[in-house]
């Protein structure tokens, strides 16, 4: 089993990421781009692990076997940094200390690797910080840049870089990598699969947890309750609920362990009080959380948003006789009957009112009164 395994669909893009792995001297500085759910940072670290693979034939590395695969996949390597943040944006002090870290010579591996998984969640002053060092690195330095398109990084450190562009898996792909790699039985890890638009966290999610499949089916046959102006009103509550409630189990078992780890280094249990001395790293890591908990609830509700279009994408599907699988499979009957109420001209109507409300959600609107318009706006 190699380092490449879990890119599926991805052929192109493997194929010239092994001869890169080849090179004795690879390009310094690469960016990663491809949507949501195309594993841009999957492919980013099984680079990092070819880079640093242990093989001694250049045409081997990336083996997946070897110390230096296993630690770079797991997160541990000592010459790989990996950055990947849940908050809402990177800031300039993180950004300094990796061009700090990137000035050391590798200590065990063949390169020093710098991963940015979240660039686009750096804004302009903070990438400015980062050009000089991608500009002129040091000799065994390499970074590399991950974000959903080449639009998201400005065009002074796109231009540096070594472009590298995924697509979104087939579901077929997927669904045998779930089954694969997790376990999952091959007729879920399709179902699921296709209702996460290929996306393989989500798939991988939606598969393991029950209640999340619960909650996505509640977001998505949303618009069968919506009759009349309260009601309408009701289900945007409704809708801001499901995703906080999303956004919560996401992050509540993280939250718990980083708690617990903090206070067993601080030699205490949650039963015992926190002397004065160290409540200044308690406060730092509740502050931490809860500006990772605002960066999960605006992405739970885009995800929501996301989740009611394919709805309204497999109504006009039908309308329009297309043949193409539908995302809501399980929903076909019930998606026929409701294609049958409406037109063609009405569904993109409401498709484009979700797209509105996306928008406005990301210029931070407040979230109720968002999907409340939209919500309105899905009853015409």
């Amino acid at each position: 089993m190699s380092v490449w395994d879990d890119l599926q669909g991805q052929a192109p893009v493997v194929t010239a990421l092994r001869r890169a792995a080849e090179d004795a001297a690879p390009t310094h500085a690469w960016l990663f781009t491809g949507p949501p759910g195309s594993g841009r940072s999957n492919a980013a670290r099984a680079f990092a692990a070819a880079l640093q693979c242990e093989q001694p034939a250049a045409a081997d590395r990336g083996c997946g076997h070897c110390h230096a695969c296993h630690t770079v996949l797991a997160g541990t390597h000592a010459d790989v940094t990996r950055v990947a943040t849940d908050k809402v944006t990177i800031s300039i002090a993180e950004v300094r200390s990796l061009i700090s870290r990137a000035q050391d010579k590798p200590s065990t591996g063949r390169w020093r690797i710098v991963i940015i998984e979240d660039a686009d969640r750096m804004v302009e002053r903070t990438t400015n910080v980062l050009l000089k060092a991608i500009e002129e690195p040091p000799p065994r330095t390499i970074w590399m840049l991950c974000a959903p398109s080449p639009a998201d990084v400005i065009v002074t450190i796109r231009s540096r870089c070594r472009p590298v562009g995924l697509r979104i898996p087939p579901v077929d792909d997927v669904a045998a990598l779930l089954a694969r790699r997790d376990g999952v039985e091959p007729e879920t890890a399709r179902v699921v699969a296709r209702m996460a638009q290929s996306h393989i966290g989500v798939a991988r999610r939606l598969a393991r947890d029950p209640e999340a499949r619960a909650r996505r089916d509640e977001i998505v046959t949303l618009p069968l309750r919506l009759s009349d102006v309260s009601g309408a009103v009701r289900a945007a509550g409704t809708l801001v609920d499901l995703a906080q409630a999303d956004a919560e189990a996401s992050t509540a078992d993280r939250n718990a362990a980083e708690r617990a780890d903090l206070l067993a280094a601080l030699g205490l249990t949650e039963e015992d009080k926190v002397p004065p001395s160290v409540r200044s790293q308690l406060k730092h890591l509740a502050d931490e959380q809860k500006r990772r908990a605002t960066r999960s609830q605006r992405d739970a509700l885009d995800r929501a948003m996301t989740d009611l279009s394919t709805f309204y994408r497999d109504v006009l599907v039908l309308q329009l006789g297309a043949h193409t699988d539908l995302v809501n499979g399980h929903l076909d009957a019930t998606l026929r009957q409701f294609a049958l109420a409406s037109s063609p001209e009405t569904t993109l109507r409401r498709i484009d009112a979700i797209a509105e409300a996306r928008e406005r959600l990301a210029a931070n609107v407040a979230p109720l009164l968002a999907l409340e318009a939209m919500t309105v706006s899905l009853l015409s």
